[in-house]
């Protein structure tokens, strides 16, 4: 199984001695490291009335669940305001996140907005090693479930995360990947 957090990368421009101590939260896994079945579980965070707003002004959503507490209170179906699925999303997926620089994102599957978030809620997420496949010639693909929770374990949002990543030794892939379609 391969560790997160223990790959030293050189780094142009720092004194060699820095440049050997591990870059945290940057690894450098190759298809071959990705193991079926592996789990993280990230730290926790509560989100914030601030963050919020500031995430609705970014991306123009001014729905009024989201961003008028007067309507979310008396005539929204919550009784207080929701935080926007997309945050949700964003922030579920970048607290089991990392910074591998062997693998790509690929697109997203199977998302769904469980149960409602509200502002203040405290969410983790749990991220498995699903599947795995050849891609081409360079590059495999890899499966990955976020779970994002929140509190005390009440799923909020699950889905499928495809990312492609290089093989550490593209010879050994060739014949299982031949034929295969850059899908």
């Amino acid at each position: 199984m391969a560790e997160i957090g223990v790959h030293a990368r050189p780094m142009a421009g720092l004194p060699e001695e820095h440049a050997a101590i591990p870059v945290w939260n940057a690894e450098d896994w190759y298809y071959e490291d990705f193991t079926v079945g592996d789990k993280i579980r990230s730290i926790r965070r509560t989100i914030a009335e601030g963050e919020c707003m500031l995430f609705n002004a970014l991306v123009l959503d001014m729905h009024p669940y989201v961003a008028d507490r007067h309507f979310a209170e008396k005539q929204g179906v919550f009784g207080k305001r929701l935080v926007a699925g997309a945050q949700v999303f964003s922030f579920g997926l970048g607290l089991a996140a990392t910074n591998c620089v062997n693998s790509f994102s690929y697109g997203y599957d199977r998302l769904r907005f469980i149960a409602p978030v509200f502002i203040g809620d405290t969410i983790y997420t749990i991220r498995e090693n699903l599947a795995k496949e050849p891609k081409n010639d360079e590059l495999g693909k890899v499966r990955v479930s976020y779970s994002v929770y929140k509190e005390e374990g009440e799923l909020v949002l699950y889905c499928e995360h495809l990312m492609t990543a290089l093989y550490r030794d593209p010879e050994a892939h060739r014949a299982r990947a031949g034929g295969k379609s850059d899908d």
